[in-house]
């Protein structure tokens, strides 16, 4: 009898522990920049779903350049300029919280490098990348990494930079 309700107890909490997978995802930092290249916009949603269970600091910034690259590939012209301007603000007020933070710097880079001309958002872009190559050696090895690896391609920011 006792086994019975050992393993019956075990089954549920087995059951319960796969069915709610998704609801206890964290944020993991190196996953961001992978989805972020990626430009799935079913993996930007799901970093989104996982920042919003988050506590982290730079939930905002996140939040924000997540929000503008789903813009990029979202197909209805209302629904990317929504997703445009609340990315645009949550950076933007992320940055002038934080201004001297590096990575925040590097996340509108990104942005700005690769948005239409139309939305306007390029005015910080030398800004950034001077500020990007100045505080490149204080940041965290996967942000070197993503900005490493983001250097290779882009028109603005070159390996030989940082």
């Amino acid at each position: 009898m006792k086994l019975r309700i050992i393993f019956l107890l075990f089954s549920i909490f087995s059951i319960t522990a796969v069915n709610s997978k998704n609801l206890f995802q964290s944020f993991d930092r190196q996953n961001f920049y992978d989805e972020i290249k990626s430009g799935k916009i079913e993996s930007i949603n799901d970093e989104l779903t996982a920042l919003s269970s988050s506590d982290i600091s730079e939930k905002e910034a996140y939040e924000g350049a997540l929000l503008m690259r789903k813009a990029g590939l979202t197909k209805l012209p209302s629904q990317k300029l929504k997703f445009f301007k609340n990315g645009r603000i949550k950076l933007e007020t992320a940055l002038m919280n934080d201004s001297k933070n590096g990575e925040y710097h590097f996340l509108r880079l990104i942005i700005e490098e690769h948005a239409p001309k139309i939305v306007k958002y390029s005015a910080d872009i030398e800004a950034d990348k001077e500020y990007i190559k100045k505080s490149f050696k204080s940041l965290s090895p996967i942000v070197q990494h993503a900005i490493t690896d983001y250097s290779k391609n882009s028109n603005i920011l070159h390996p030989q930079d940082l």
